[in-house]
């Protein structure tokens, strides 16, 4: 049965709605960024581009490197922007456009994000690399699906229990990253960790300007915290959901995390667009082993 024009909206010339985008755009490997102007640094290193499409904060180019074909995607910041972008992407693989119903076969993308973070760890300093191996979404993007099937709820719970957290704060809830995407970007001199991902940069991540915070102490208890042997490691505003909405629709997803900042030191990259374009020098190397 097709899908109705209110749920899986179609743009005149036919593309996904937001996205601005067709099926035959869109490489099986997909990098995201939140930032529009992060497109083009990745694509100039590029073979060669053979599409570019700009609609909102959502900028696309598809091209190749080195004979991988592959889709650059700006989501803008947030797991709001993050539950378009997914969902959308999935559509443009696994919906007929045409019917508007759902493709008997499914395919999976890689998705992998390249973007910047905070660590709260200490010992991860800035200007390094951290692979997000799990995420914790403090967001509650994941409970508006039926998603428990895909979370790590005694983690969550755990976490909850630390930080005796707030019932007027979204539940948080836990996501792995996939296996062999893991396997296949990780390095000697790549940290892993548990990245949190928050629904704002100030208060949401234990910042204070003008504005008292609900717990002052969120980002020590937090620090401090570890599940088996995992500790959560650095924050920032959309694994979470790429992570767990990947998941649910049968995609492979990893964050790859250019550190910043570290919060727990208090410092900051003095040179933070070189560190960015040094991950994404090295993801791209990645990718094509």
């Amino acid at each position: 049965m097709p899908i109705k024009a209110s749920e899986f909206i179609q743009n005149p010339d036919g593309s996904v709605y937001h996205l601005n985008l067709l099926p035959e755009h869109l490489a099986d490997t997909v990098i995201t960024v939140g930032d529009p102007d992060r497109v083009e640094r990745i694509t100039r290193h590029f073979d060669k581009v053979e599409l570019k499409v700009r609609k909102r904060e959502f900028h696309t180019q598809t091209g190749y490197y080195r004979g991988k074909r592959i889709s650059v995607i700006s989501s803008g910041i947030g797991p709001d922007n993050i539950d378009i972008v997914i969902n959308e992407l999935d559509a443009l693989v696994n919906i007929d456009f045409k019917t508007r119903e759902l493709k008997k076969e499914t395919t999976s993308l890689d998705i992998i994000r390249i973007g910047t973070s905070g660590s709260i760890q200490e010992e991860i300093p800035v200007d390094s690399f951290l692979i997000s191996e799990s995420a914790i979404g403090f967001d509650g993007l994941l409970h508006f699906y039926d998603s428990e099937h895909v979370q790590n709820k005694e983690f969550a719970e755990a976490f909850m229990k630390h930080l005796d957290w707030s019932k007027q704060k979204a539940s948080p809830y836990v996501v792995d990253a996939s296996e062999n995407l893991i396997n296949l970007m990780e390095g000697p001199d790549v940290h892993k960790g548990v990245t949190g991902t928050n629904i704002g940069f100030y208060g949401p991540q234990g910042r204070i300007l003008r504005l008292a915070l609900q717990d002052d102490k969120m980002n020590d208890k937090m620090a401090s915290f570890s599940f088996n042997n995992k500790k959560v490691t650095n924050l920032e505003m959309e694994t979470s959901a790429i992570h767990g909405l990947s998941k649910l629709l049968g995609h492979n997803a990893l964050s790859m995390n250019a550190i910043i900042a570290n919060r727990a030191a208090g410092t900051f990259s003095k040179d933070p667009k070189k560190v960015v374009d040094d991950l994404i020098k090295y993801s791209l190397e990645q990718l094509i082993k």
